[in-house]
């Protein structure tokens, strides 16, 4: 699981050394040359499997995400033409929104997350597996800053008790196919796709992560997924938790 910490990350990225940093555009650009190949999947061109599976390298290294060297070598491939070019549309968009959503700053915007009013039942306009999911929103200030991976770290633990891994970006169809894995009713994944984009609809800023803990709401174990969607401005933040596992 791709974990970030959300705490003590200023002190923890003091250690980083220039050998992590080697070992992940190492391995980023080894992913690069295989996924160029003639024989992977997207042929000479690499697709949005490949971009994402390369990216991977910057969040497995150390485990703390994107430090700011790793953003200054990113910030060169999003400048580079030729790379760009050597992607497909959907490729160059998870680039684009992952180089976004890491910027490597490791203080988090005030964003305090609350409870809506209605059920999910109610918003979703249908009652499944998602009869139980809790769903948060709230804003940051105007002018104080955006929505940024450890700014969505915090709010999720702060808003819903667990600690979240990395969010990564998702389309609409990977959200589609996300809720629908958990529930097999279509009325309720679609009102339910159809409430969370309502607030990323023209931004087109969708985000997932993954869960767990050990008495959080709970006696034993639990687990879970949560998706998050984001305003054009980067200010407003809608969130949906939902727990897929229980012991």
């Amino acid at each position: 699981m791709k974990t970030l910490s959300m705490k003590s990350l200023v002190g923890a990225m003091m250690l980083l050394s220039a050998p992590a940093f080697a070992s992940s555009t190492t391995d980023f650009e080894a992913s690069i040359t295989a996924a160029k190949s003639p024989t992977s999947p997207g042929g000479t061109t690499i697709v949005r499997s490949e971009i994402r599976n390369a990216l991977d390298a910057f969040l497995n290294d150390v485990g703390f995400g994107v430090d700011s060297t790793e953003r200054a070598y990113l910030t060169t491939r999003v400048s580079d033409t030729s790379f760009q070019q050597s992607m497909t549309g959907t490729a160059a968009k998870y680039f684009a929104d992952f180089y976004e959503v890491n910027d490597a700053v490791f203080t988090g915007y005030p964003l305090n997350l609350y409870p809506v009013a209605q059920t999910p039942a109610v918003l979703f306009g249908a009652t499944g597996s998602f009869a139980s999911a809790r769903i948060h929103e709230g804003y940051i200030p105007n002018g104080q800053g955006i929505a940024n991976q450890q700014t969505l770290g915090e709010a999720f633990s702060n808003a819903f008790g667990p600690q979240a891994s990395i969010f990564e970006p998702i389309t609409v169809r990977e959200l589609i196919g996300q809720l629908s894995a958990y529930s097999y009713n279509v009325d309720e994944v679609e009102g339910a796709v159809a409430y969370i984009t309502q607030i990323s609809r023209n931004s087109n800023r969708l985000y997932r992560t993954g869960w767990s803990c050990r008495g959080c709401g709970a006696p034993g174990y639990t687990q879970g997924f949560a998706i998050a969607a984001v305003s054009t401005d980067r200010r407003f933040v809608r969130m949906m938790s939902v727990t897929t596992y229980a012991d």
